[in-house]
């Protein structure tokens, strides 16, 4: 694989993350070219290691990853910016066997992974990550403010490399139940804007 794109935010190189280009819109392409690393927890965890290792072995092991993107929430204002705060894994349960719910079986890592949050002027909340999309009454077993489909997996790859991690997602649906694409993409370019704005906040942070 060949190696991503760093961008150089205010003397720091920084690996940028997305799932899916459509996302990706005018006001962020005018700022990042983010590693695209496909839909749900298996791809992104796959496509980021790879990309990682490739950096690593040309020597320019970015400083910071920032994994941005859409999420849902039922509780979260819709169309506004979050940092995600920490991250979970709601696909793993092993507590049949004793292990704790969100657990990887033999890995010591927490239930909710914390997440570095530079940005004062933008609302923290905790993220929960998974292989299915979460809509209507699926909310009520989900333990964390918003939703999405890689963070946890980024999240697992930055932590293998060594690398802090900065999550931020825009709420693009969760108030009423997903019944069609477009319940999904009708708030994407708008969540790109308000990402751009917080990309040009977390310039000056760095």
């Amino acid at each position: 694989m060949k190696a991503p794109a760093l961008e150089t935010f205010n003397g720091h190189s920084v690996l940028f993350i997305m799932a899916v280009p459509a996302e990706y819109g005018k006001e962020l392409k005018a700022r990042i070219t983010p590693l695209i690393c496909g839909v749900g927890p298996v791809e992104a965890a796959l496509t980021t290691g790879r990309a990682l290792l490739a950096l690593e072995h040309e020597g320019h092991k970015p400083d910071f990853i920032v994994s941005l993107g859409s999420a849902g929430s039922y509780i979260l204002e819709q169309g506004e910016v979050y940092q995600a705060k920490s991250v979970s894994y709601r696909d793993m349960d092993a507590s049949p066997l004793g292990f704790t719910k969100g657990v990887t079986p033999f890995l010591d890592h927490e239930v909710h992974l914390p997440i570095l949050c530079p940005l004062k002027n933008v609302a923290k909340a905790s993220l929960s990550t998974g292989g299915n999309i979460i809509s209507g009454t699926a909310y009520e077993a989900v333990e964390a403010d918003m939703v999405d489909m890689e963070t946890f997996a980024v999240k697992r790859a930055a932590d293998t490399f060594e690398i802090p991690l900065i999550g931020l997602r825009g709420i693009s649906d969760g108030k009423q139940e997903l019944s069609k694409y477009g319940d999904w993409a009708d708030y994407l370019e708008d969540i790109d804007g308000k990402l751009a704005k917080v990309l040009d906040g977390l310039y000056e942070v760095l």
